[in-house]
């Protein structure tokens, strides 16, 4: 899925593009107009000289003489200031190739005065025009554009008494005046304004937004406090922006609520597991007390009263135990970390244990036993118990001729305790809630066993777990290697 940025920058380039060919058919458009304007011009100068040689034919035979005075040439002027008095924009005269210019006219200058003197600038095109239209006796016209102008030449040979005549017209198509040029530029500038005001516009939208996105981004992605409910997000004044952070907040606090309603029960369901396995640990004992109770009650047996109350404290020692493991369990107390040997530790915890493993016919060894500097920082008083509760545990569930193996690990900055065994391992109906008060898969178990395990590597900072293993069973405590 595109994001923001990358759909208004698809935009920008179509603003562009679309901009550009704009821009690309006003240019041809205006080329086309000033194309038309000049084939007009090139139509106009070519009948004024056409007019010019009509208006000459008609006066040859009454009028114009074959020797050139002033007064021929104030003749062949009026001439062509007739000729030319509707050609707006249109100047020429006559030439003939021995004299050069016989007349001159430009009706319609605009300047202080009439214009009576050939433009220097253009005699030798205008020469050059005549010449050809007098080689060849057809008319002829040349085109000469420019930057900024159009020079159009036309010239057309002239029959009569004058021998070598011809007539020459003369005007200029200003490609940078006129209404299609006006236009052109209007355009333009319209066009170049939306396409700036646009690129400015986006760019402060992308900008403003990528700033805002980012805030939100940063201000849920906070984690300093170690809450893991959504934090309440700022407005950022954007109105799509803002439904979108009422929203996230709205769901935040929807799933606060859902949150502590779900811890709020799962709490009183383990209340209501630990409650109902008490329950049952506490009921057993005592209907047994009761049963003896009432024998030693309803028998005058001396001896069977002394087993009744055998059998009573017996229970009684039982309860006490049972209480002392919760009690152990819920008041762990505070911790005392100290720098430990690893090999010493382990073969501490080992040893007392040694006896009833060898009793039951299984081997119990320490494994591998990492060292290092500086040594790892725990509770050893502590941490014996969770491995007492574990080597305990392996030697009940594990046939004679089997293996109880202890590891030390140095795992990265952790340090990992693990007891393996070689038993039937642990049932599926139970993995799950291994690790819960009274979940046991004995009859004679009490299940506190691995919750006070678990119980102190949380006090540790840790974690203990069920590690997968091919065959038999393998326990994990895995605390930091220096516990503070």
């Amino acid at each position: 899925m595109p994001s923001l940025r990358s759909r208004l920058l698809a935009l920008w380039i179509m603003l562009v593009i679309s901009g550009a060919a704009t821009a690309y058919l006003l240019v041809e458009s205006f080329q086309q107009t000033a194309n038309a304007r000049v084939a007009r011009a090139e139509e106009l100068v070519a009948r004024a000289c056409r007019d010019i040689a009509d208006r000459y034919q008609a006066s040859t035979s009454d009028r114009i003489g074959p020797a050139i005075d002033d007064k021929l040439k104030q003749q062949l002027a009026a001439l062509v200031q007739a000729a030319l008095a509707t050609a707006i924009g249109v100047e020429g005269g006559i030439w003939q190739a021995d004299a050069g210019s016989l007349a001159y006219a430009f009706p319609s200058y605009e300047g202080t005065g009439p214009k009576t003197d050939l433009p220097a600038a253009e005699l030798n095109t205008i020469r050059e025009i005549n010449a050809e239209a007098l080689r060849s006796g057809q008319p002829a016209g040349l085109r000469q554009p420019s930057r900024s102008q159009t020079l159009l030449v036309h010239a057309c040979p002239l029959r009569g008494p004058l021998q070598g005549a011809t007539a020459w017209t003369m005007t200029r198509v200003f490609s940078a005046a006129g209404p299609a040029y006006t236009q052109l530029l209007a355009g333009l500038i319209v066009l170049a304004l939306t396409i700036f005001g646009s690129a400015v516009w986006l760019a402060r939208v992308l900008v403003s937004w990528s700033r805002k996105i980012a805030l939100l981004e940063a201000a849920l992605g906070k984690s300093d406090s170690g809450a893991v409910d959504l934090p309440k997000l700022p407005h950022t004044h954007e109105q799509e922006l803002d439904r979108l952070v009422d929203a996230l907040n709205e769901t935040g606090e929807r799933l606060a609520l859902e949150r502590r309603r779900a811890a709020t029960a799962e709490r009183l369901a383990a209340v209501g597991r630990l409650s109902a396995g008490l329950a049952h640990e506490i009921r057993n004992p005592i209907a047994a007390m009761r049963l003896k109770a009432e024998n030693a009650l309803a028998s005058s047996d001396d001896r069977r009263k002394t087993t009744a109350l055998q059998t009573i404290l017996a229970q009684v020692a039982r309860l006490d135990a049972l209480l002392r493991n919760l009690l152990q369990m819920t008041q762990a107390g505070d911790l005392k970390p100290q720098d430990i040997e690893l090999a010493a530790f382990v073969q501490g915890t080992i040893e007392p244990h040694q006896e009833l493993a060898t009793a039951k016919g299984v081997t119990l060894q320490a494994g591998t036993l990492d060292a290092d500097n500086p040594l790892p920082r725990f509770d050893p008083f502590q941490m014996q118990r969770t491995l007492d509760n574990l080597i305990l545990n392996a030697i009940q569930n594990t046939q004679s001729g089997g293996r109880i193996t202890i590891d030390a690990l140095h795992r990265g900055d952790k340090l990992v305790l693990r007891v393996t065994d070689t038993g039937p391992g642990v049932s599926e109906d139970i993995r799950e809630r291994l690790f819960e008060p009274f979940a046991t898969a004995r009859a004679d178990g009490t299940g506190l066993g691995l919750a006070i395990v678990r119980e102190i590597a949380g006090a540790h900072r840790g974690e203990a777990r069920l590690a997968p293993t091919a065959s038999g069973a393998c326990f994990e405590i895995e605390v930091p290697w220096r516990t503070s």
